[in-house]
């Protein structure tokens, strides 16, 4: 079989696509800079003169170029990078970010950032508007420098994977890691630190890394606490487990040799990772004997009832568009962020942070009703209730239509809640 784009993607992180097989390289071979980049009839000679012409990209740049070359000074790292690698982990919250100067080279830790804001659950993004981040293999596809998040960087969501897997018709995109610390399915961070992401991204891709791989993980597969609470969310759900398993796979190939796995999707969208199992992985290692903790205690699944109930007839599983909030994903954003922050002097003592899984069904005339949480912490009760009085002042939704005419929808959301 031929496959004349070939070249462009060999050793690269990138999508080849031949034989029934889709594959994510993990060399990082060095490419050319491609030059001849043009914007309001002014052409450049560089990825990094281009991203100058753009206002705040510049402005991340004058702040943050000097301060970068003192870290990487700092770590015995040569400035610029030429190849980086960011993972993240949701449950965990972080956002690493990898360096190294030749493809032959390990990748080298530069900087952990926190992730600020979680939308949705662990498991993967599988259709539009269910507010899931990602869980897969990735790669930079966009430099936004006009976002409405600050800065942003694309990814190339759905991949070949989320393609075979997710809905077909609707399976949802524009996944960026950004700034302005709010999301419905995106990676924030704070606009200071997606100033030195971006920065470090457009040099990598000026010194000619036109794919810098993303990998997003459900959590650290070597922390007792996130295993844990991954464990206890798939002890019942077969199929989630084995997803978590194939990305467990790649976690550890790196983990073990500081350089990226060469994954191959079949067409039935399975991950598969050279040298690693998943079944050596859960039979080595203190994480395969914790027991099922999350946070303080085991994960309470526990059903809190709700108070604004109603006798519902048929909750559409599939639907033509998903209820909308009003005044969009920022403004329910805000609103989590709100309900969160109202009942965070619940926590528990000792409990800096938790994630509290809530469920509802927004009626076919837009009300927010049946509200409950089904995942949250032992013996918070009083968390758990003030969370519902605040998540029942909701206001009412555009509903979900199916042909066109409004359905009841069930909907699941993940928050996040700080103490203070």
């Amino acid at each position: 079989m031929t496959l004349p784009f070939l070249p462009l993607f060999r050793n690269c992180v990138g999508l080849l696509i031949g034989m029934g097989l889709f594959v994510f390289l993990g060399g990082l071979a060095q490419a050319q800079p491609s030059y001849g980049l043009s914007r309001g009839g002014s052409t450049y000679s560089s990825f990094i003169d281009y991203q100058r012409s753009f206002t705040r990209p510049l402005e991340a740049m004058t702040r943050k170029v000097d301060t970068l070359k003192k870290q990487f000074a700092a770590k015995r790292l040569n400035w610029p990078a030429n190849y980086i690698y960011i993972r993240s982990f949701k449950y965990d919250s972080q956002l690493e970010v990898w360096v190294k100067q030749k493809p032959a080279d390990s990748f080298r830790l530069f900087k952990i950032y926190p992730v600020c804001a979680l939308a949705g659950s662990l498991g993967p993004k599988r259709m539009q508007g269910d507010f899931q981040v990602p869980e897969g293999f990735y790669y930079i596809n966009e430099f936004n420098p006009n976002s409405n998040y600050y800065l942003s960087l694309g990814l190339n969501y759905p991949n070949a994977s989320d393609r075979i897997l997710s809905d077909s018709l609707k399976p949802g995109g524009e996944i960026y890691i950004h700034g302005s610390c709010v999301t419905v399915g995106c990676i924030p961070i704070t606009d200071q630190q997606i100033d030195e992401l971006y920065v470090l991204a457009a040099y990598a891709r000026d010194q000619g890394q036109h794919y810098i791989p993303v990998h997003i993980f459900p959590c650290r597969y070597d922390v007792p606490k996130s295993v844990a609470y991954l464990n206890e969310l798939t002890k019942d759900d077969a199929a989630l487990k084995d997803f978590s398993d194939q990305l467990k796979e790649a976690y550890t190939y790196f983990e073990k040799n500081h350089r990226l796995p060469i994954v191959i999707i079949t067409d039935d969208g399975r991950y598969h990772v050279n040298g690693a199992t998943a079944t050596t992985i859960y039979k080595s290692g203190a994480a395969a004997t914790v027991p099922a903790l999350a946070q303080k205690g085991p994960v309470d699944t526990k059903v809190t009832p709700p108070r604004k109930t109603r006798q519902l007839g048929v909750v559409s599983d599939y639907v033509d568009q998903w209820p909308r909030y009003p005044g969009g994903t920022d403004a329910f954003a805000q609103f989590l962020d709100e309900a969160s922050s109202a009942v965070a002097s619940y926590l528990p003592a000792g409990v800096k942070r938790a994630f509290i899984q809530v469920e509802f069904v927004v009626d076919k005339d837009g009300a927010a009703v049946n509200m409950a949480i089904v995942r949250g912490l032992p013996g918070s009760d009083p968390l758990h209730q003030k969370l519902i009085e605040q998540l029942e002042r909701m206001p009412s939704w555009s509903p979900a239509l199916l042909n066109r005419r409004p359905v009841a929808k069930k909907m699941l959301q993940t928050l996040t809640i700080d103490s203070k």
